[in-house]
């Protein structure tokens, strides 16, 4: 049940990704309507192929839709330009990938980083929160280690540390433990949940396990490019 007085954070109109394959149009995105509230943690799950991803690089900001209007905290992103939209993201959303993307000669601290440098927020104590995060993610002992010299689990933390360093209102999850084994899948999916509800974050998260999904708030079903509310008690 949603709270009457929570606001909408995310809104998608009549939102529409489409890709060219030979001489085929793919609709990856087919006319999606969505509402995320405040503090929600909303699961996006279908089969492999099913634009679940390509919706939510959409929503946040990584990928342009063809057509529709995607609103966040009341600002249309898909009205700006590409340095108002980074400096937007750097400023209110995070991203965790299921392949990491750290950079390989960069350590970990320095991975972490990155977002400070391009988006220092000036109501923020970093190295407080700096080390709540590392204290949390458990990576005390690695700050100074290569990506290559992580194991996968460590890698993700570094990679969620990363996307949470700036305080982000909303995160996006894209299969974040998808590449990781069931104890190391556990326990990042406790982490970003755990830091959701310290930070009063958002929380969206593309994935295909139903155990992760069950855990959300809301589930969503995507199929051939079309969103659908997903009942997680019946289906």
């Amino acid at each position: 049940m949603i709270d009457a007085n929570k606001r909408v954070i995310l809104k998608s109109v009549d939102l529409i990704r489409q890709f060219k394959q030979y001489d085929t149009v793919v609709t990856a995105v087919n006319r999606v309507d969505l509402e995320v509230y405040d503090g929600e943690f909303i699961a996006i799950i279908g089969a492999s192929g099913s634009g679940k991803s390509t919706l939510l690089h959409c929503l946040a900001g990584l990928d342009r839709p063809n057509a529709g209007k995607i609103f966040i905290r009341g600002n249309e992103i898909t009205a700006m330009g590409a340095d108002e939209l980074a400096a937007f993201r750097g400023n209110y959303l995070g991203t965790v990938f299921q392949s990491h993307n750290l950079i390989p000669q960069f350590t970990a601290m320095e991975n972490i980083l990155i977002p400070t440098l391009m988006c220092n927020k000036s109501n923020i104590s970093y190295e407080e929160h700096f080390k709540k995060l590392i204290s949390s993610l458990h990576l005390e002992d690695r700050l100074h280690h290569l990506p290559s010299e992580l194991s996968g689990g460590q890698q993700q933390r570094v990679s969620i540390a990363r996307a949470l360093i700036n305080r982000p209102q909303v995160v996006f999850a894209d299969e974040p433990t998808g590449n990781l084994d069931k104890k190391n899948a556990e326990e990042v999916l406790e982490l970003l949940i755990q830091t959701k509800d310290l930070l009063s974050q958002t929380l969206i998260m593309v994935t295909h396990d139903m155990s992760i999904a069950e855990r959300a708030d809301r589930v969503f079903r995507m199929d051939n490019g079309v969103l659908t509310p997903y009942d997680n008690k019946g289906g």
